[in-house]
């Protein structure tokens, strides 16, 4: 069974989500540092941090997107039913 490691952020709106993804892909931020001041998530206090889970243990456009896309990379704006993620597979085995 496939497991993976992933890094999240949960905001509010899909422009707030486009902003910061901007901001971490241009080096203004880490994905860390974003998480921790402005994750709407407890797991922001961690940098994000989801650590380890299989398929099935997260909401369905979350799995989508961790057992299928790059790894390393930040995907998203993420729509599910908490609001809006960037996601970043940081390992998938």
């Amino acid at each position: 069974m496939a497991n993976a490691r992933a890094r999240h952020i949960l905001v509010q709106t899909s422009a707030e989500c486009s902003t910061l993804k901007e901001k971490i892909n241009n080096g203004d931020s880490t994905f860390e540092e974003a998480a921790k001041n402005h994750s709407m998530c407890p797991s922001g206090k961690s940098g994000g941090d989801l650590g380890k889970f299989g398929p099935g243990q997260m909401v369905p456009e979350f799995d989508k997107v961790v057992f299928s896309e790059e790894v390393g990379v930040v995907h998203g704006p993420v729509k599910t039913e908490f609001g809006y993620h960037l996601i970043k597979i940081t390992e998938r085995s």
